[in-house]
């Protein structure tokens, strides 16, 4: 059995029947947020369907058509990663996932997909990877965009699940499209005097994406949990600007006069249930710089009344001695 890192301290193993009680542990936990989207808690009811469910994909193993695999968090598991489809015959599998909120913001679905695309075209040969989610599934779909992958439609009211028929969008990444590779032009001399080794662009992809999704999360107060906006002044640079363009002129902020009202809100009771995420994003790597360009929504309660909101965010990276980070932001609320 292998085990792979994803980062911190989470580890990407073989999820197989023997693991049936610790997963049906997990499902409990994630229950009423997995199931609208796969029925994982409709088939794991109890131990003798919990096994059931990963007897079936040991089988499906077996004949090289599905694989299942989970995703650990401090010993604990919180959400996994699966090829629902693998034939080998036509070259084309399907990925799919799923996370419990215990292991939300830190990109593991995201790089947990990345190696078993990785395997699936270099090890496999495989032509194409899908992504079937049903439209719905914000969430998911943002992974599919983090993947670099295409949206090829939908398939309109393709799937019943619990008396409701659901639009299915597929999306998909060809084995010539992945990964991009980015290469110092012939005998160009970076900063720093040694020729740039190649960057996987895949791999400064996963970095930015997992800066934006600490800063989204560094405001999220919902089911009584603290916002930890110091995270903010982690991702940015310190002279990092922030700009809200939402009035009749844009309002410019350095990260202490951005962090303080806005930690005064999320912690005195004015503004609870908060939490922000984006749904579609656009980002673009040049060298040590990088931009992205995101459409985002949020949801909350100000002052005893619920609200949602979207917008649009564009945001500049630089890449520092340390790693890259956030350099500035600006957002216009629709």
């Amino acid at each position: 059995m292998f085990t792979l890192p994803l980062g911190d301290t989470a580890q990407l193993r073989p999820l197989e029947p023997r693991h049936a009680q610790e997963f049906l542990t997990h499902i409990d936990r994630s229950r009423r947020y997995v199931d609208p989207w796969i029925p994982w808690a409709t088939f794991s009811t109890d131990l003798a369907s919990a096994t059931a469910v990963l007897q079936r994909y040991a089988d499906k193993q077996a004949a090289d058509s599905a694989r299942i695999y989970g995703i650990w968090l401090d010993g604990t598991l919180v959400g996994g990663v699966m090829f629902t489809r693998f034939d080998s015959t036509s070259g084309v599998c399907e990925v799919g996932c799923w996370l419990e909120p215990a292991g939300e913001g830190r990109g593991l679905v995201t790089r947990a997909c990345r190696v078993l695309i990785d395997w699936a075209f270099a090890e496999r040969g495989m032509s194409r990877v899908e992504w079937w989610v049903a439209a719905g599934n914000t969430r998911s779909i943002e992974v599919a965009r983090r993947l670099g992958m295409t949206r090829d439609g939908v398939l309109r009211q393709h799937t019943a699940y619990r008396g409701v028929r659901h639009d299915i969008e597929v999306w998909s990444v060809l084995s010539d499209e992945w990964p991009a590779v980015r290469k110092a032009p012939a005998g160009e001399v970076p900063v720093g005097g040694a020729p740039e080794e190649e960057v996987p662009v895949s791999d400064v992809k996963a970095e930015l994406d997992r800066l934006m999704h600490s800063f989204l999360g560094a405001f999220a107060n919902t089911d009584n949990g603290r916002p930890n906006l110091d995270v903010v002044r982690e991702v940015f640079i310190p002279q990092g600007t922030i700009i809200a363009n939402i009035g009749d002129e844009p309002v410019v902020h350095d990260l202490d006069s951005f962090i303080e009202p806005r930690e005064k809100m999320l912690t005195d009771g004015t503004l609870t249930e908060f939490s922000e995420w984006e749904v579609a994003e656009r980002t673009e790597v040049y060298g040590s710089i990088a931009h992205r360009f995101s459409e985002y929504r949020k949801s909350g309660v100000r002052d005893g009344e619920r609200f949602e909101g979207s917008g649009r965010k564009t945001t500049q990276f630089v890449r520092t001695p340390t790693g890259w980070r956030m350099s500035s932001m600006a957002w216009e609320d629709e």
